[in-house]
């Protein structure tokens, strides 16, 4: 019962260990379009002893206009939220949305972020787990006392990063969304169409199978590691829209034994709201 999950973790193993003291479950659903969906959804029902946290309110940082659609979060108002839910340094946390993991990974990626290795995602989410049949409730959680003291890592980089090694060998850059919007066509979200130039694009999706569960580790290091031809793990920036689907691709590649990539948090949206940073559209 002592087991350390640090990437994904299925639903019955969660089952298993659901009211263990040392962990600590959070429901990170979240809907673009309608931003009172996911406390809804939660307040409705959830996995039992989850704590509800909010991609906007919680995860992310108010937005300037120039700092894209999802800033990074302050890094101690997000221990202090972590900490009221009873997350420590001993904590397992698993996170969860419907929503193919892209919001979940968020949430991994942030605690990552701020050093801790013990988080992982449910593997195909809330499905996954209504589909084993395992149970829903609508009862609000207590959290233990706990306290959690900052060590973060560099796993991520800037625009000036981006800019400064654009066209560089030593830097490989993913782009998480769908290839329409990769090309600059159908975009709906940032007043811009288009991608960082150079970047090449890998869907997030990609890297699920048909019934929502992340395709198997060696399947996931063959299709990456087409991607990455020689560069090392450690030469990948990954990016999307908003620094939020593209951790879905860290964590891939994470699964997959690919470990060291980074990520552009601000992505595309904060990309192009600076009218000076260069701009390509169609396919690569």
């Amino acid at each position: 019962m002592n087991a350390s999950y640090s990437t994904l973790i299925g639903a019955a193993e969660l089952a298993q260990r659901l009211h263990s003291p040392d962990w600590v479950v959070f429901d990170c659903r979240f809907d673009l379009c309608n931003a009172d969906f996911g406390l809804h959804a939660y307040l409705g029902q959830h996995i039992p002893g989850a704590f509800f946290l909010d991609l906007e309110a919680d995860l992310s940082a108010p937005k300037t206009g120039l700092n894209g659609r999802h800033p990074l979060p302050d890094p101690a108002k997000l221990a202090a939220r972590l900490e009221a839910c009873g997350v420590s340094h001993h904590s397992q946390v698993v996170a969860y949305d419907d929503a193919s993991g892209m919001f979940a990974a968020r949430l991994w990626w942030l605690l990552r972020w701020l050093g801790h290795n013990r988080v992982a995602v449910l593997d195909g989410g809330l499905q996954a787990w209504c589909s084993a049949g395992l149970p829903l409730d609508s009862a609000q959680p207590e959290a233990p006392p706990a306290t959690y003291a900052l060590s973060l890592r560099a796993n991520r980089v800037d625009a000036d990063f981006v800019l400064g090694h654009l066209g560089q060998p030593q830097m490989l850059l993913i782009d998480a969304r769908s290839p329409d919007r990769f090309r600059g066509e159908n975009e709906m979200l940032d007043p811009v169409g288009g991608h960082i130039p150079g970047a090449i694009n890998r869907f997030f999706r990609d890297n699920l199978q048909p019934d929502g569960l992340f395709k198997q580790a060696s399947i996931l290091r063959e299709e990456f590691g087409v991607l990455l031809g020689t560069h090392l793990p450690q030469q990948v920036v990954h990016q999307c829209g908003s620094g939020v689907t593209a951790c879905v691709n860290v964590l891939a590649m994470e699964s997959a034994g690919l470990s060291g990539s980074l990520l552009y948090a601000g992505s595309w949206s904060e990309w192009c709201a600076d009218p000076r940073r260069p701009v390509a559209t169609g396919p690569v």
